[in-house]
């Protein structure tokens, strides 16, 4: 398993926008991961409780719903799946599945 990062100039549309813009003086931009620590199943492998993976199948419940919505609308920015704009083509697989 691997794991990638990867940084884009997105002042257009991912920063307010564009109201924001990157402050490039402070290049160069370094990313680091300390103490990752990931639990995951291969593709098609069985991940089920008995192998320690039962958070996969967990759902919030409706308060933490409700959270989650009362976080989205005072702090998300941008979501990319409400943006026709940019995807005229329409949204993505992620983005047509249940948000909670």
């Amino acid at each position: 398993m691997r794991m990638y990062c990867s940084l884009w100039n997105a002042d257009d549309w991912a920063k307010q926008g564009g109201r924001v813009k990157t402050d490039w003086t402070k290049a160069p931009f370094v990313a680091y991961y300390r103490n990752f620590n990931i639990n995951a199943c291969a593709t098609g492998g069985a991940c089920d409780s008995q192998s320690g993976n039962s958070w996969q199948t967990q759902e919030l419940d409706a308060n933490g719903r409700n959270r989650m919505r009362w976080v989205q609308q005072r702090h998300m920015v941008y979501n990319y799946c409400a943006d026709f704009q940019r995807f005229p083509q329409g949204a993505s697989n992620e983005c047509k599945r249940s948000r909670f």
